[in-house]
C-alpha cells in the first residue's frame, strides 16, 4: 500500500476527515479516483479529491445517486401542490393502465412497491438512453409481483414512469425542471444531461478491480437474468454483464440526455451542495424545501427484503432511507446511492450534508468505505458543533 496524496482542504476541527479519507484511498493505491465532500448547515466543511486525473471539478457517472437530484424534483412538485402521490399513475399517463398495471400510484413508484422492476426481454444501451422508449416499452409490461404488497427496486425504469408524470402535470420534463429550479440558480456540478462544451471535464467510469477468486465468486452469485434481481438489472437482454451497468454513464447519449433513474453526470461537490441547497442554505438563499416537505420525503415506507437488493435497501419517499442504513444519522436523513460507488444524502437534524464519487467503479456493486467516511464526517460534525 502505497502512500497517496490527497488534494483539497477541510475546516478546521475536520483534519480527520481528511485522515480517513487517505486510508480509504491507499487501501486501492489511488485506483479509485474518489472525492469526497461535505457541508454542515450550508458551509462547505470537507473538499478532497485523490487519484490519476482525478480534480476539484472532475465529473464522473453517478448511476443511482442521479435518483437523488430527480428525487429533488419529485419533492418540489409535492411542495407546491401540484402532485397528487396517491393517485393512480394511469390518472396522469393512461396508456400506463394496461396489462395490470392500472391501480399503480406513483407513491408505489416512489418508494419501489409498484411490482415494475425492467420489462421482458430488457432493453439495449441505446433504450436506456432514452426514458421515453423505456416508457414505450413498458406500456405493456405486466408486473412482477403484485403491486403495493412488497418492495422490488425498479433502478433503470423507475424515472421513465415517473417522467411522464411529470411531463403530464407541468409540461416539462424532470431534466428541464431540474435545470431550472435546482442545477442552474445554484451553480451545482450536477447534471441531468450533461452539456456538450462540459465533455472535457468528463472522466469515464472504469472497470472494477478484482483477483480471479474475486470474480470466480462474484460469478458464482450473480443473480439469473429471468430472476426479479437479473430483471431489474437490465441482465434479462442480450449480452448485457454487470460491467455493462458500470460503463452506462460512459455512453454519450445517455450521458446526453441524462435519464433521472442512472443517467446523471457530477462531482462530489456537486452533490452534498445539492443536498445542502435542499434542506439548510446555500449562499444565504433560503432551503428548497420546507420542514414539512422534508419530512414527508423522509418517512420511511419500504424497509426489510428488497426483492431485488436485499435486506439493505429501505425507500423513503424518491430516496434511500439513509437513517437505517447508518444509525448514526437521523430519521429524516435521505439520499441515494449509485452502482460505481458514488453517495449523497442530507441529515437535516444536524444540517450536514454528504456526496461521494468514484471513477474506478466499486468491485461487486459495494462501496462500503461509505460508511466509514459517513461515520468520521458526522462524529466530526458533531463535535464541532459541541
Amino acid at each position: 500500500m502505497n502512500a497517496i496524496e490527497v488534494h483539497g482542504t477541510v475546516a478546521d476541527g475536520f483534519e480527520q476527515v481528511r485522515a480517513e479519507f487517505a486510508a480509504v484511498v491507499a487501501e486501492e493505491d489511488g485506483e479509485s479516483g474518489a472525492q469526497l465532500a461535505a457541508f454542515v448547515r450550508g458551509r462547505q466543511v470537507v473538499d478532497l479529491w485523490a487519484g490519476p486525473q482525478v480534480t476539484a471539478t472532475t465529473l464522473t457517472g453517478l448511476h443511482s445517486s442521479s435518483k437523488g437530484a430527480a428525487g429533488l424534483v419529485m419533492a418540489l412538485l409535492i411542495q407546491d401542490g401540484v402532485l397528487d402521490i396517491d393517485r393512480p399513475v394511469a390518472h396522469y399517463w393512461p396508456q400506463f393502465a394496461a396489462a395490470g398495471k392500472e391501480r399503480i400510484t406513483v407513491r408505489d413508484v416512489l418508494v419501489h412497491r409498484a411490482g415494475i422492476v425492467g420489462v421482458d426481454g430488457g432493453f439495449t444501451v441505446a433504450e436506456l438512453a432514452d426514458e421515453q422508449v423505456i416508457a414505450e416499452r413498458l406500456v405493456g409490461q405486466r408486473p412482477y409481483f403484485a403491486p403495493g404488497t412488497v418492495h422490488g427496486y425498479g433502478g433503470f425504469v423507475m424515472y421513465a414512469i415517473l417522467g411522464q408524470v411529470v411531463r403530464a402535470v407541468t409540461g416539462s420534463t424532470v431534466q428541464e425542471l431540474f435545470e431550472q429550479r435546482i442545477r442552474a440558480p445554484y451553480g451545482l456540478d450536477v447534471y441531468l444531461g450533461l452539456p456538450e462544451e462540459l465533455d472535457h471535464r468528463y472522466l469515464p467510469i472504469r472497470p472494477w478491480l478484482a483477483t480471479p477468486e474475486m470474480e470466480a465468486g462474484f460469478a458464482a452469485n450473480t443473480p439469473s437474468p429471468y430472476s426479479m434481481a437479473g430483471i431489474s438489472y437490465n441482465l434479462n437482454a442480450r449480452g448485457f454483464t454487470a460491467a455493462d451497468v458500470m460503463a452506462l454513464p460512459n455512453d454519450t447519449k445517455l450521458r446526453r440526455l441524462g435519464p433521472g433513474s442512472a443517467g446523471g453526470v457530477g462531482s462530489a461537490r456537486g452533490l452534498a451542495q445539492m443536498y445542502a441547497a435542499a434542506v439548510t442554505s446555500v449562499d444565504g438563499r433560503a432551503p428548497l424545501l420546507s420542514l414539512d416537505t422534508i419530512a414527508t420525503i423522509s418517512t420511511i415506507h419500504s424497509s426489510g427484503a428488497d426483492l431485488v437488493r436485499g435486506d439493505r435497501a429501505p425507500y423513503a419517499l424518491g430516496f434511500e432511507a439513509k437513517s437505517l442504513l447508518h444509525p448514526f444519522l437521523g430519521v429524516h436523513a435521505f439520499g441515494h446511492t449509485g452502482s460505481a460507488g458514488s453517495d449523497g444524502f442530507a441529515d437535516p437534524h444536524i444540517g450536514l450534508t454528504y456526496g461521494y464519487t468514484r471513477r474506478r467503479a466499486a468491485f461487486a456493486f459495494n462501496a462500503p468505505e461509505n460508511a466509514r467516511l459517513a461515520a468520521v464526517v458526522h462524529r466530526v460534525a458533531i463535535a464541532s458543533a459541541a
